[in-house]
């Protein structure tokens, strides 16, 4: 039996770990539960799974949570998170943490020596070298919680990197893949939040209507696999069955099928290296018959250009891509900017920054800060 720590448990990705844990009581146990403010939901999750410890980020539902969980260890507070983090007794955390904060948290985690099943790609993102020969000193594992590295990882089993020709990662081009571009100008949030395939959480939906989360992706199997951005590419494929594929040198392609769901690479990433016998009828081919590729439009989605543009350069670029993301989401889910501007914000941000090419954990701390700062003071 694994023992598992969850970081995000009340969002998207952490409420799915749940529902599967739930179905193989047998393999998993909870070691603890960890969300950002979400009292009633963690109080539910906690009488469920019966962890030892429950931890919010917001110190204020302390009271609430004593007097709800009286037989659980309540912990409150960004240092007691951290501190979860470094406990050698789990098996595996899952980092579901949404955003560029969710860096610390991954950086503990693989300090510890512990494996990482890694939803947060804003980590890699940010600190991907860093992260990665973290994980090879402390002889720990990052397993990815997507699936596109899900699907590329799986695809690499009994392969060589040293043989992959080209990553070929796939994207259904989000809600706005065939809309007009002069209508951009005039997306709603609601627009943007109706994903067409997939159920996620606000920050990732937006993310993929603008596809830079398929920028972060890219950036992410650069570090993942150690192959060159040049011979990764992106195509959109509508109906998201195919995940990604991998051609290598002798002409051979590789690609992973499955339904778009997100439970496929949660459970691969905490089962590894087993499968999990899976209640469910067979992929129907007949029905889904229709396998669809398109080139990325970049003038609608120009994000992904700025990712591409931010990967290349290297250095703190990805920080500020990141962060500077973060906040222009944040900005436009309140209402305060429009569509379009998510991606002016960031290019702005990018080209006012003085990039540091190898950075350590304090430059990009600072360049967190940096980006921040500039946002609030010149952006707002």
């Amino acid at each position: 039996m694994k023992k598992i720590g969850i970081l995000g448990s009340t969002g998207s990705v952490g409420t799915q770990c749940l529902d599967l844990i739930r179905d193989y009581p047998n393999e998993f146990k909870v070691e603890f539960l960890v969300a950002h403010s979400n009292v009633e939901k963690i109080i539910t999750q906690a009488k469920d799974f019966n962890p030892k410890y429950v931890c919010l980020f917001d110190e204020t539902k302390y009271e609430e949570l004593k007097n709800e969980l009286s037989d659980i260890q309540i912990l409150i507070g960004n240092d007691e998170i951290h501190s979860l983090c470094k406990n050698q007794d789990l098996d595996i955390i899952l980092n579901a943490v949404s955003g560029y904060k969710g860096l610390s948290l991954s950086y503990e985690i693989l300090k510890s020596g512990i494996d990482l099943a890694l939803s947060n790609k804003e980590s890699i993102v940010q600190a991907g070298n860093i992260l990665m020969n973290l994980a090879k000193e402390n002889n720990a594992n990052i397993f990815p919680v997507d699936s596109e590295h899900s699907a590329i990882w799986q695809c690499l089993i009994g392969e060589k990197n040293s043989q992959i020709k080209r990553i070929i990662l796939t994207g259904s081009g989000g809600p706005f893949r065939t809309l007009d571009l002069d209508e951009f100008q005039n997306i709603t949030k609601d627009q943007a939040l109706n994903h067409p395939n997939w159920d996620m959480g606000p920050k990732i939906t937006i993310d993929s209507a603008t596809m830079m989360n398929k920028g972060f992706e890219l950036i992410e199997a650069f570090w993942l696999f150690g192959v060159s951005y040049d011979n990764i590419d992106v195509v959109i494929h509508p109906q998201s069955i195919i995940h990604s594929m991998i051609e290598y040198v002798d002409g051979s392609i590789k690609a992973q099928l499955s339904e778009p769901t997100m439970r496929t690479p949660i459970q691969f990433a905490l089962s590894y290296p087993d499968r999990l016998i899976v209640n469910q009828n067979n992929f129907d081919f007949i029905k889904n018959n229709q396998f669809t590729f398109e080139d990325v439009d970049y003038q609608k989605f120009p994000c992904l250009k700025l990712a591409y543009e931010s990967g290349i350069k290297g250095g703190t670029c990805t920080t500020v891509l990141n962060v500077a993301n973060d906040l222009a989401v944040d900005m436009f889910l309140n209402n305060k900017i429009n569509f379009t501007e998510i991606n002016n914000i960031i290019d702005i941000c990018l080209n006012k920054h003085d990039n540091i090419s190898n950075p350590d954990l304090d430059n990009i701390y600072g360049t967190m800060r940096w980006t921040e700062e500039y946002i609030l003071k010149e952006l707002t």
